[in-house]
């Protein structure tokens, strides 16, 4: 993720304020992971094979699956409370924080996790309470989905699918 220093302090600085991935879109320079003509970007693959990662990716996503995992059962049930979401959308926001700060990725790769990025904190903000439109399950299920996504389309050996 190559990006000037202000532009990394200004996108972890919305992030750690739990500003919504749109925010972010004004400071923050995609490249390629959105579509100019105003159409959503759309998850690929690199020529038919997985994008290649970096520790600091691993380690983050890693962090989020765990944390999200160790969850799933009270999800399942309706017994997570919401002070439960609303931790489970601050770890989220953290590992995307080192993810902006540490990952370091070809542009065209980048671009693709961009899109994992604007889920994840999408569903960390449902989490969170801050989508009236949006229960907390939902954004724990969004969250799942881009957990998974990242599995299919980035090459992370260690990286399991979350089952729900």
């Amino acid at each position: 993720m190559k990006h000037s220093i202000l532009t990394v302090f200004t996108a972890m600085s919305l992030v750690a304020a739990g500003q919504t991935f749109a925010a972010t879109e004004a400071t923050h320079d995609h490249g390629d992971a959105h579509a100019h003509d105003g159409a959503a970007a759309v998850l690929q693959l690199n020529a038919g094979s997985k994008w290649e990662t970096d520790a600091p990716l691993r380690k983050a996503i890693g962090d989020i699956r765990q944390s999200m995992a160790a969850s799933l059962e009270a999800i399942h049930k309706s017994r997570l409370p919401a002070k439960g979401y609303r931790g489970l959308a601050h770890k989220i926001e953290g590992a995307v924080g080192d993810i902006v700060a540490n990952c370091k990725l070809e542009p065209k790769a980048d671009a693709q996790l961009h899109i994992i990025v604007a889920d994840l904190l999408a569903g960390a903000e449902q989490m969170a309470g801050k989508s009236k439109k949006a229960k907390p399950m939902d954004g724990a299920v969004k969250v799942i989905l881009a957990l998974n996504n990242y599995g299919e389309y980035f090459n992370d050996p260690g990286f399991k699918p979350i089952a729900h």
